[in-house]
C-alpha cells in the first residue's frame, strides 16, 4: 500500500491499538426520547486522525462520467457501491430524451454503481428524482444488499436537487427507480426538513441521518432496526459544529462513539494548467454525546491527484472474521488533465483505533 502521508509505524500502531476488543470497539446503547440531546452512545474507541491515509484505489473508472458524490460497503459480500449524477446525454430505459448533467442535478437523478473489492463494475442502477448523494448507507441481505439514499427530491437555489424523505430498496442490476416505486420504502424521520442524507455504522447496526431543519444542520443517530420499524426515537441529536461552515461539506460516516465529517474543495487552477489552491481537506471526529469536535486534522491523501476534490467517507470492515479492525475510507473524485475531464476515483483509508 502506497501511504500518502507520514503517519505512525505500523508497530507503533500495533502497541498503541492492542487489546483491542469487540466490547470496547462497539459498546451498547440506551434508548432515550425523541428530538432531546442525550449521552446515549456507549464509549468506543475512536479512529487517530493523526494516522497517515493508505491508498486502496487510485483512479478507478465508476459508471458514469461525473464525479464521485459517496460510498459506502458491503462488508459482508466485499463490494463497494458508488453513488454518481447521471451524465448528461444518457437516456435510461424508458426515457424519450437525453437530458443535460444540469438537468440530471436539478431533477437530482443518481447513478448507483456496484464494484467488487478488486474496482470491477458488477452492476449499476439509477434513480430519478432522489438527489443529490452526498452520503449513502448499505446494508447488507443475503448475496446482495439495500442501499439507503435520500429521496423525493426538491431542487435549491442553486438548482440541485436534494432529498426531502429518505429512501430503501434493493440493490437490482439494471433497474430505474423512481420514488413511489413499489421497490422503495420511505421515511420521513424529521417532517419539514431538507438536505435529507443517511449512513449506516456497520459496527453497531445503527444508521445516522443528517439534515437541515428551519435553516440549521442537524445530525440524529437511530438503532437500524427501529428506524426501518418507522420508530424515529434518536439515541442523540447534535448541531453541526460551527468549524463545519468553511470548505464545502463533502460527507460523513459515523462508528461507535464519534461522527466523522469530510469537508473541502477541489484544487483549482490557471488556464496553463498551474495549481492555484492547494489541499483545504479536513476530516473531524465529533462525540455524538456532546456534540463536540474531539479532533479535526488536515488530510493530504491522494495529494498527487492532478485534480482532487474530497467526496464523502465510509467504514469498512476487511474482514468480518475480525469486527474490530475497521477502517475509515476517503473519497476523492479526480481528473487527469484540464482537458481530460472524465471523472474517476480514489479510495484512502485510516485504520489506527485509539
Amino acid at each position: 500500500m502506497k501511504r500518502e502521508t507520514t503517519g505512525l509505524s505500523r508497530r507503533q500502531m500495533f502497541k498503541r491499538a492492542g487489546g483491542l476488543t469487540a466490547a470496547a470497539l462497539v459498546g451498547s446503547v440506551a434508548l432515550t426520547q425523541a428530538g432531546t440531546a442525550s449521552a446515549a452512545v456507549t464509549a468506543s474507541q475512536r479512529f487517530d486522525l493523526t494516522d497517515g491515509s493508505d491508498e486502496w484505489f487510485r483512479e478507478i473508472l465508476l459508471n458514469e462520467t461525473r464525479i464521485l458524490q459517496s460510498f459506502a460497503f458491503d462488508n459482508t459480500n466485499k463490494h463497494l457501491y458508488t453513488a454518481q449524477l447521471v451524465q448528461g446525454a444518457r437516456v435510461l430505459p424508458g426515457e424519450t430524451q437525453a437530458y443535460t448533467g444540469t438537468e440530471r442535478a436539478m431533477n437530482g437523478d443518481l447513478c448507483i454503481t456496484r464494484l467488487d473489492w478488486q474496482g470491477y463494475i458488477i452492476g449499476r442502477m439509477y434513480l430519478k428524482g432522489f438527489g443529490h448523494g452526498v452520503a449513502i448507507g448499505v446494508e447488507p441481505s443475503g448475496n446482495s444488499a439495500y442501499v439507503w439514499t435520500e429521496s423525493d427530491s426538491v431542487p435549491d437555489s442553486e438548482n440541485n436537487g436534494y432529498g426531502t424523505k429518505i429512501a430503501r430498496f434493493e440493490f437490482a442490476n439494471g433497474a430505474v427507480l423512481q420514488p413511489d416505486s413499489s421497490q422503495v420504502t420511505r421515511y420521513t424521520p424529521v417532517a419539514g426538513s431538507d438536505h435529507n442524507t443517511v449512513t449506516i455504522d456497520p459496527v453497531t447496526s445503527r444508521i445516522a441521518h443528517r439534515h437541515r431543519i428551519n435553516g440549521t444542520w442537524k445530525y440524529s443517530l437511530y438503532d437500524l432496526a427501529a428506524f426501518k420499524a418507522g420508530t424515529f426515537t434518536p439515541l442523540a441529536t447534535i448541531t453541526q459544529p460551527a468549524v463545519l461552515t468553511g470548505p464545502t461539506f463533502q460527507g460523513y460516516a459515523s462508528m461507535g462513539q464519534y461522527l466523522y465529517t469530510i469537508d473541502g474543495d477541489a484544487y483549482t487552477y490557471d488556464v496553463d494548467g498551474n495549481q492555484t489552491r492547494t489541499s483545504n481537506t479536513y476530516v473531524t471526529s465529533i462525540d455524538w454525546n456532546t456534540g463536540t469536535v474531539f479532533e479535526r486534522r488536515p488530510s493530504n491523501a491522494g495529494q498527487s491527484l492532478f485534480y482532487r476534490e474530497p467526496e464523502s467517507l465510509a467504514i469498512q470492515i476487511p474482514d468480518t472474521a475480525t469486527p474490530t479492525v475497521a477502517r475509515l475510507h476517503l473519497g476523492f473524485g479526480s481528473e487527469e488533465s484540464l482537458t481530460q475531464t472524465d471523472k474517476k476515483a480514489s479510495f484512502y483509508y485510516k485504520d489506527l483505533l485509539v
